[in-house]
């Protein structure tokens, strides 16, 4: 059985237990001078399918000169999609990739066996007031991805399959869901919604997922009787049929999930690995800073300043 550390080996259905398994109360994070909301990895859960990072960011707003800088850093073993609502992201990496992230699309950066970027608000748009609003996750990559390759695959925003009826307008980000498959193509199983209800509208979960969270980011939503206002990420039961019903001022919803990893992973600073022994030798080679014939390349056009690796 494919691994997951709150999964019961015998789940009761029908009225015996709720439908939710976890709920989960991000935690706040200062990353200097901007706050975000840090859903996974929780005390509670590690992961949701390959989700193993989830953070809200914003919505905030930066006055004139301002906005976020966060300097070249490397990942391993971990696949990043910075999903926006409002503002952009200018995204560097050490493939030579020179993109902006824009509200509704998406950038699927794979780290595989290393790659560096960084993420800043520059040029013309700090040249007034401008406002950030969005998402940033992490998914884990399979046994036998993470050694791939580094890759980047960017997806327009009408790109993305949409489906609408009853209520409700669904995006697909990621994977597959609802019948439809998002544009860029992971290699393995998982799915990411952005789902707009109107009030009283409900959905369904996919019922093609093992593992499947659900975070609400606007508005409220009634599970089997019970509310759950805008902060809150839900993770279900695996094998239940779930519906979420919209409040009164209708909600946005992000939908996720997929097949549980093999195993636990290991987290340390950027790096995701299946071993501590990926984790240390990525640790030493980012620490050596050879970046001419290193494991890790700094980005073209952004190779100034990097951010060292922690102490600990």
């Amino acid at each position: 059985m494919s691994w997951n550390p709150a999964l019961d080996p015998s789940i009761p259905i029908g009225d015996a237990v709720d439908s939710i398994e976890t709920v989960i109360i991000p935690r706040a994070r200062d990353l200097g001078g901007f706050e975000v909301r840090r859903a996974l990895p929780s005390a509670k859960r590690q992961m949701v399918g390959p989700f193993i990072f989830f953070d809200q960011m914003g919505p905030a707003e930066f006055l004139t000169g301002q906005g976020i800088d966060v300097r070249p850093h490397p990942h391993i073993g971990l696949g990043t999609v910075t999903y926006l609502m409002q503002g952009r992201i200018h995204h560097r990496d050490s493939l030579g990739t020179d993109s902006w992230i824009e509200p509704g699309a998406v950038n699927w950066m794979l780290a595989g066996q290393g790659i560096t970027h960084s993420e800043r608000q520059d040029g013309a748009q700090r040249q007034g007031p401008h406002g950030l609003f969005g998402l940033q996750t992490w998914l884990a990559l399979p046994l036998d991805r993470e050694d791939d390759p580094a890759a980047f695959y960017h997806a327009p925003k009408q790109a993305l399959p949409v489906l609408e009826g009853e209520g409700k307008e669904v995006r697909l980000i990621l994977g597959e869901a609802y019948g439809a498959a998002a544009p860029v193509a992971l290699g393995f199983e998982t799915f990411y919604a952005d789902a707009l209800l109107r009030p009283g509208a409900a959905i369904p979960l996919p019922d093609n997922h093992e593992d499947r969270g659900a975070y609400v980011l606007q508005g409220e939503v009634e599970v089997a009787g019970q509310v759950f206002e805008a902060g809150r990420m839900l993770i279900f039961r695996p094998g239940d049929r779930i519906s979420l019903k919209a409040g009164a001022q209708g909600a946005r919803v992000m939908l996720l999930g997929g097949a549980t990893m093999e195993g636990p992973r290991h987290i340390w600073w950027n790096f995701v690995a299946s071993s501590r022994d990926r984790l240390d030798a990525a640790r030493e080679a980012w620490r050596a800073g050879d970046w001419a014939h290193g494991r890790f390349q700094l980005p073209p056009g952004d190779d100034a300043e990097f951010i060292p690796a922690p102490e600990r």
